[in-house]
């Protein structure tokens, strides 16, 4: 897919202390264009039920927006997602500047 994603993700296991590099399903980049709803995507189909979201089975994505590294201002963000250990569904936090 051209444009801003490049069509990859890096998986990282911190208890297994491992990565690897994993292909994103273009029909996935179509469907949930920018990072809230494309990390949604990954934890809806990664997370799975009843995990503690303190234990090491609870998974973080970490993304970019579609914007990032285009010259408009105030428009580069990356957001966090995870399940909140608070309350116990969807958590998630945004940083980015210009």
């Amino acid at each position: 897919m051209q444009g801003a994603y490049n069509g990859k993700f890096l998986r990282v296991d911190l208890t297994q202390d491992s990565h690897q590099v994993e292909e994103v399903p273009e029909l996935a980049y179509r469907m949930y264009l920018d990072d809230s709803t494309l990390d949604t995507y990954w934890l809806a189909r990664e997370l799975k039920p009843g995990v503690d979201p303190l234990g090491p089975d609870n998974i973080q994505v970490i993304s970019t927006c579609l914007t990032t590294g285009s010259p408009i201002s105030g428009t580069n963000r990356f957001s966090v997602v995870a399940k909140s250990p608070l309350t116990g569904g969807y958590g998630e936090a945004k940083a980015g500047g210009w």
